[in-house]
This record gives structure tokens, sequence and C-alpha cells, in this order.
């Protein structure tokens, strides 16, 4: 699977658990055909219009890469044994990871396989392998039970999920648990991040967690963290020359970050609000209501959904940087150059890096799949809250954060670029 200080997308023993609520009715996770890009693709081999291109260096990598449109300047480097993989795993030998908005690719040096996971709009994180073994025929393979035991746990809400966190590690690149792990959310500080990542990128006074271990976890429970800090080349740490890219930026993993957080919460409040519809119809044949009959727990249910994800959308709780960041790579320019832009050339991924993640704190994924597909209940009551914040109707503390003039260039920016907040007129 992949990690427990990277964003998990790996293979661990059959779990012995319950059945829970996904996969039963309305969900079906292990039962239910996904319709992610990586499932598409998997498809489209299978029929024969693609073919996966085999090289010595990196297997079936750069062509799966290419294939899912995932940009070999999203690599980051994780070197905590936190994948199924730990034997090929450790400092001087880290596991890269890749992405784009729905797509996440582990690869290790020598691995057996490469792990890859997707956001499906309806199941959440999907997972499957694809065996680096040279074949006329690859196959990207399903995984269900064996990668759910940390990917459906309470660190991804109980639902099929992503995870990135931070451990201490020692010189082999083993998590000391004893000494606890994060998990990275918006409000994680700076302090909290990158345990057992690589980090390229200056950020100032700030300090992390990455580029650093305990050299005698007996001795010492403290990582470095001066020696760690603003490290814009990783030769002192080991030969990149195998991986892709000889960065692991620090925008890119920030990025990763936001995205795996926001996934979650989709897929979470996806699954609440079909969980939601299905109690509500059969209470209502039970107490032979109309069907348009909608009760007060249930609208309560799908606001609590969708307080979550307009939360997680608008950076709710997000970290003050006190420096600016800049990274090392290409990563940030792509990122930014891939719009959706307005007339005034304003987008939801350009980057502000001084005071904030985003120029303008409204997340990028509310143009995905993901979102696309929250059930008609939560949907709603999403709209409904995010027009009240945007219009300057709701001024709670909540969302103080948000100045008029952020809210004001959100709204126009949404708007034109076909995100068009429906809102129930009044009665």
């Amino acid at each position: 699977m992949v990690l427990r200080a990277v964003i998990l997308i790996g293979l661990l023993p059959t779990a012995c658990f319950g059945q829970l609520d996904f996969e039963r009715e309305p969900i079906n996770y292990s039962e239910t055909e996904p319709v992610d890009r990586v499932h598409q693709l998997s498809e489209e081999i299978a029929a024969g219009s693609v073919s996966l291109q085999w090289e010595q260096k990196h297997g079936f990598l750069k062509s799966l890469l290419k294939e899912l449109d995932v940009s070999e300047a999203s690599q980051t480097l994780v070197f905590s044994k936190t994948s199924l993989q730990v034997s090929q795993i450790w400092p001087r030998h880290p596991r890269a990871i890749y992405f784009n908005d729905d797509v996440y690719v582990g690869w290790v040096q020598q691995g057996e396989f490469i792990e890859i996971s997707a956001a499906d709009p309806k199941l959440g994180g999907t997972f499957y392998s694809l065996t680096q073994r040279r074949s006329d025929a690859p196959a990207l393979n399903r995984e269900t039970s064996r990668c759910l035991q940390c990917h459906a746990s309470t660190h991804t809400r109980r639902i099929p999920g992503h995870m990135v966190r931070s451990v201490f590690p020692d010189q082999s690149g083993q998590p000391v648990y004893r000494l606890g792990t994060h998990i990275t959310e918006p409000a994680s500080p700076m302090t909290e991040r990158f345990g057992g990542w690589y980090v390229t990128g200056t950020h100032g006074d700030q300090r992390h967690m990455g580029n650093a271990w305990l050299a005698d976890p007996d001795k010492s429970e403290k990582l470095d963290l001066e020696h760690g800090a603003n490290v814009t080349d990783l030769s002192e740490f080991l030969n990149t020359s195998p991986y892709l890219t000889s960065h692991s930026d620090i925008v890119a993993l920030l990025v990763l970050q936001h995205q795996v957080h926001v996934h979650n919460v989709l897929t979470a409040a996806n699954h609440s609000g079909h969980l939601t519809a299905r109690d509500a119809v059969i209470m209502d044949r039970a107490l032979e209501r109309d069907e348009s009959y909608q009760s007060d727990s249930t609208r309560r249910r799908y606001q609590s959904a969708a307080d979550k994800v307009v939360k997680a959308l608008l950076f709710s709780g997000e970290i003050v940087l006190t420096s600016p960041i800049q990274g090392t790579s290409h990563f940030a320019e792509e990122f930014a150059a891939q719009g959706p832009f307005d007339e005034l050339r304003r987008s939801l991924r350009q980057f502000d890096l001084e005071r904030r993640l985003f120029r303008y704190p409204c997340s990028f994924l509310i143009y995905s799949d993901a979102f696309n597909a929250l059930p008609e209940g939560v949907m709603s009551e999403v709209h409904q809250k995010l027009a009240s914040i945007l219009a300057g109707s709701d001024s709670s503390d909540e969302f103080a954060y948000l100045s008029p003039e952020d809210r004001v260039a959100i709204s126009e920016i949404l708007q034109q670029t076909g995100v068009i907040l429906r809102v129930p007129e009044s009665p």
C-alpha cells in the first residue's frame, strides 16, 4: 500500500473485519465496477487500443504516467518503510510518488509492482497493482480487501481513501511508532509535516520534519529540523539518477496533502449522502409518507456532510505561512498553467505561497468528477452554503479569513469556468 508517511496506495495482508457500510447497499464497494481513469485504462489495454511500453530502467512507469496524463514534475520521494515493498525502501532508496487530480502512482527501484490508486467518483479510493515484469500483455489488477486494512480506517474516515502520514523514521527508514505519527490535514503545523519524506525547496524560517531521521532512537527523540530545512539539492542524501527527476518539490507535496484531504472528504460525503437517501426511503415507506417528503433528520445528515465539503473546498483551518515558499521543479508552473481561467486569466490553480497555498482559496477539485458525483441531497446543501459564504451573507468567524475581495474573485472564477451555484428559491 502506499504509506503511512506518504499517500497509502498499497497492499497489506487481508484484514479480518466486519462488513462496513461501504460494502453494503447502495455502495457495494468491492462488487461494483469502478469508473475511474485507471479502470478505463485497464479496459483499453485489455481491448488492445492502448499498450504500455517497457523500458529497462523504470519498467512500465514512464508509459503508465503518459497514459494517465501524470506529470513527471509531480514527483515526491518518501523514504519511510510504509509500503508493502519495505525491503526495497530506505533513505538512500526512497519510493517515488507521482500524481494528478485523480490518480496516484507509486514506484520503487527494483520493485515487484507499481502501486496505483484513483479517486473513483462514487466508490472513493480504488487501488491497483501493475507487475513490473516485461510482458506484451501487462494487466492493471484491482486490489480490494488487501488494501482496505489501512485505506478504510479511522485515518480515512472509515471510507476507502488515501492518507498522507508524517512519521519519525530511524536511519533505516523504519517509523518509530512509539513517538507517534501525524495525519496531514489543512490545520497541521509545518513542524508536523513531511516526516519520512524528502523535501526540496525553500521555506524561510518555517521548519518541517522532512530530510531527517533519528540516528539513535534510543538516545534521541528529536529530528534535526535545521539540517533538513531549505534543501534544494538531495545529492547529500541519495543518488537521484535512478528517478525521473532529482526533486521532491515542496509545492507538489503541499498540493498532494491538500487534494488527498479533499478526496477523502468528498468520498465520505458521497457515501453519507447515498446512505441517507437509502434510509429516508425506508423510513418514508414505513411511515407511508410522500416520496417528496424530507424529514428534519434527513436534512441534518445532508447538511452535516455538506458542511465538511464546503470547509475542505474553502481551505477552512488552513495554516498561515510565515515565510515565502518556492519549489525546485517545474511543478508549480505546470500545475498553474492547467486552468481553467476566467476572462481576467484568474484560476483556482494559481499559487500564493506567501500567506497560503493558493491565491484564491477554493479547491480546484470543485471541477472534479468526485465533486460532481455528490448525491443531490448533499450537493444542493453544498451549493446553498457556498453561495451564502461567497455572497457575504454568511459572515461567521469560521470563514472570516476570506476577505470580501476573495469572495468576489472566487465567485466570478467559478461562474466563468462553468460552476454555477444552484440556490433554491425562498418559499
